[in-house]
């Protein structure tokens, strides 16, 4: 095996080709990631029942809620990681590496007691219906036993995204997603366990990724091997990370909250069938949603490697490139899912029309018009390798969230039927979307006078602030 043969020179040569290498192994792992969800969610409609469905679906604007933060960590290992590797600190590489890996053990540990302990009462300010509720808090406690593996995994895939690796993670999900299946089946048709079996097999998929990434990244050569003996979090290193990651994780909470208070009003309609309907559509658009996503993804690493190396233009193309094909995979698959909607939310439902026309409702308000959540997403990710984490938050805060909230309790009630919730979607994503692109512009012209200013590979700037000579204390703009 070749020492770089999984690396990919971010930071020179075209730039299209690089950037599909990087994000088709990612989106496929993504999509496979979807797929420990959507099997549970098919597994429980066609084989317990409607109710079980409305359990499982129901947790997921909740277990997102849960996760984002701690994603949002992941996403700052990962500039950390690309801008050293882009600035060639090969040094500083191996501690990011090491103190990433423990901050997940460690918060995947702490949320797995919080979750266990809290479930029950979770659900019950969700306001979950009372003939799924118990289903659910059975779901969501086994959920959440399986929250260090899967925090592991996802800080070590972005550890491998940092120097362009996206293939292996992809044969480590495809891995554990086949044993999700396998389990998901045996476990409710065989042994008759209902909800707990789908979840029992979603954290023995989880576990198994955790262990195949550490045990590549134990084998892997150069600055990237893990040495179980140097795990340990060193605070200069959390401090960067964080600095990027908070935000990013706090922008995600946002999000996830929003949508929690749109799951809670769908929860007030106390009707399985339309809490059954969205959670369907939910894992059809789940997947549209990722291949976009591929892009925010590959813009933070791209970006990231070729601003630590000075590239100030090439960073440029990077955003513009990434934006189109967001724009393209949005188009395609939100509109190819539509079209195809009865069939595949029928996998979910089985003999149940009303779930299914309940589902293409909310399909029509959001798959359709999805395009635009991935211009406002990929923007993020750019912002965010130019060393702007703040910013894109505080924007966040305020065009989703707030404008959510204020429709749920302005709007919503005055028709109150789900469509007016879904309406409220594509309406925040413009808003938030046009708002990112032009505090990109605005914002790029200080990176780039930074670069330009040391003529030299530039260390991570957080925000427009040196982490490393500035104050413990918080900075925006």
């Amino acid at each position: 095996m070749r020492k770089h043969q999984y690396q990919l020179d971010m930071c020179s040569g075209p730039l299209w080709n690089k950037i599909l290498m990087f994000a088709l192994p990612l989106m496929l792992s993504s999509m496979l990631q979807l797929l420990f969800n959507a099997a549970d969610v098919v597994v429980v409609g066609r084989y317990v029942g409607k109710e079980a469905l409305a359990a499982v679906g129901s947790n997921n604007a909740l277990i997102n809620l849960m996760l984002n933060l701690f994603v949002g960590l992941s996403v700052g290992a990962n500039v950390v990681i690309a801008r050293d590797l882009g600035a060639g600190r090969e040094d500083r590489v191996s501690r990011s590496v090491h103190t990433a890996l423990t901050l997940s053990l460690v918060s995947g540990l702490a949320m797995m007691v919080f979750g266990v302990v809290m479930a029950h009462q979770l659900l019950i300010w969700m306001e979950s219906p009372d003939d799924v509720i118990d289903l659910a808090t059975v779901y969501l406690r086994i959920y959440f036993l399986g929250m260090p593996a899967n925090l592991f995994y996802n800080f070590g895939a972005a550890v491998l995204r940092a120097q362009g690796d996206t293939q292996r993670p992809l044969y480590y999900l495809t891995t554990a997603g086949v044993v999700n299946v396998v389990l998901n089946l045996f476990f409710v048709i065989v042994c008759r366990m209902g909800v707990a079996g789908v979840g029992l097999a979603t954290i023995a998929a989880q576990y198994i990724s955790a262990l195949l990434i550490l045990r590549c990244l134990m084998r892997e050569e150069g600055v990237l091997r893990v040495s179980l003996n140097k795990l340990r979090m060193e605070w200069k290193v959390v401090k960067s990370i964080m600095q990027v990651g908070l935000p990013a994780g706090f922008q995600g909470i946002l999000f996830a909250l929003s949508n929690v208070v749109i799951q809670s009003s769908l929860n007030s309609f106390n009707d399985p069938v339309i809490v059954a309907g969205s959670a369907a559509s939910a894992n059809v658009e789940g997947f549209v949603y990722m291949g976009m996503n591929t892009f925010y993804q590959t813009a933070i690493t791209f970006t990231g490697q070729n601003y630590g190396a000075g590239q100030c233009k090439r960073v440029n193309r990077v955003a513009l490139q990434c934006v189109i094909f967001s724009v393209l995979t949005g188009l395609v698959m939100g509109n190819t899912a539509y079209f195809f909607g009865k069939s595949l939310l029928s996998i979910y439902a089985p003999g149940e029309p009303d779930v299914v026309a309940q589902g293409m409702i909310r399909m029509l308000y959001i798959c359709v018009p999805y395009f635009i959540c991935g211009i406002m997403d990929t923007m993020v990710g750019v912002l965010r390798g130019i060393g702007y984490s703040v910013i894109p938050m505080v924007n966040s805060l305020i065009g989703v969230c707030g404008l959510r909230l204020a429709w749920v309790a302005w709007i919503f009630p005055r028709n109150r039927v789900p469509a007016s919730l879904y309406f409220s979607y594509p309406v925040t994503w413009i808003v938030t979307g046009a708002v990112h692109v032009l505090m990109f512009f605005i914002m790029r012209k200080r990176a780039y006078a930074r670069v330009e200013a040391c003529q030299s590979p530039v260390y991570l700037e957080v925000d427009g602030h040196h982490p490393e000579t500035e104050s413990k204390s918080e900075h925006t703009r």
